[in-house]
């Protein structure tokens, strides 16, 4: 996994663009000579030959090369600076159609393995571009480093929202529970509370039953002296006339 100045290179993206691997370093025992060393090849113009110096170095830094380790060798494996054709803009239409299906990729819908097959066909598009023009390449390097930052910043915000809404509903959670209780404690209370009434109010009766059978008691016993009294005057009135009766006699005689 290699990084540059200009993001991250996935080797997953390797097979749209890279050439055959080299060797970078050999063992000393691999440095018998096995063979006539060929010819050197044809001089080319100094211009053609510092363009294509130039595009090597700007493609080494859009895809680093790669290098592992096998055995006492040391290999570095480039990408391919050869200048493409119509039919390799074909093949390559062709060979993204065979990894989605072969990969399985969702038609539609949020994919990551859709998504990392067009990032490499978007890497690809931009090494044949910039072999034959390195300043549209780098703008196209720019556009799709704006792209994966945008969606980096999306993905950022999508998580950060995720946890936020899981932090939420814990919270709603906890306060649902904790509002269960006090609806519970309320509803005890609310029940010792009724009890209460029901008990005042039967005091209430039962004090109310006996001040009423008092209160016909006392009734009762003022109409029965009422009556005494009243009994006790017409008896003093008959007393009363009877003396005047023997006293007017009295007189007369």
């Amino acid at each position: 996994h290699r990084r540059s100045v200009y993001g991250n290179v996935n080797p997953a993206l390797y097979f749209f663009f890279f050439e055959s691997a080299r060797p970078l370093r050999v063992s000393p025992q691999q440095l018998v000579d096995s063979g006539p060393v060929p010819p050197p090849p044809k001089p080319k113009s100094p211009s053609a030959e510092a363009t294509r110096q130039q595009n090597e170095e700007i493609l080494n830094v859009i895809l680093p090369p790669r290098e592992w380790t096998e055995g006492n060798q040391l290999w570095m494996q480039q990408v391919s600076s050869a200048p493409c054709t119509r039919a390799d803009v074909i093949n390559l239409e062709e060979e993204l159609d065979k990894k989605i299906q072969q990969r399985q990729a969702r038609v539609t819908g949020v994919c990551p393995i859709r998504r990392e097959l067009y990032s490499q066909c978007f890497d690809e598009l931009i090494r044949q571009v910039t072999i034959n023009c390195a300043e549209r390449g780098l703008l196209l390097l720019r556009v799709r480093d704006e792209t994966q930052m945008t969606i980096a910043a999306y993905r950022t915000l999508y998580e950060s929202s995720v946890a936020f809404g899981l932090r939420k509903a814990l919270q709603a959670e906890e306060g649902k529970t904790e509002t269960e209780k006090q609806i519970l404690d309320l509803e005890s209370e609310v029940r010792d509370l009724k009890k209460q009434l029901n008990e005042q109010k039967a005091k209430t009766e039962s004090i109310e039953k006996r001040e009423a059978e008092k209160r016909l008691l006392e009734e009762k016993k003022h109409l029965e002296a009422i009556h005494l009294l009243k009994r006790t005057n017409e008896q003093l009135k008959v007393v009363f006339s009877n003396n005047n009766i023997l006293r007017q006699k009295s007189f007369s005689d």
